[in-house]
């Protein structure tokens, strides 16, 4: 498990990017806020940018978890 960690490793990352992606491209892109008059557009981006925000908290959050484990696997042996 030695040398094939790091590889695992890279591709949770490439896994959560590309989730991410297909997440905030075609879902999150078309959320449209309306009924705030003026106020519409920056309603609209700050529920976007805390959405991507927390998205980005939850990625970190996985890729610590798994780096983690990964540590831990390799100090076993």
């Amino acid at each position: 498990m030695k040398g094939t960690s790091i590889f695992f490793y890279i591709f949770v990352m490439w896994l959560l990017i590309i989730a991410g992606g297909a997440l905030i491209v075609p879902i999150i892109a078309h959320i449209s806020i309306q009924g705030f008059g003026k106020l519409d557009g920056i309603i609209d981006s700050v529920v976007k940018a805390g959405i991507a925000l927390t998205l980005v908290a939850l990625w970190i959050l996985i890729m610590s978890k798994v780096k983690n484990w990964i540590f831990h696997q390799q100090i076993r042996h």
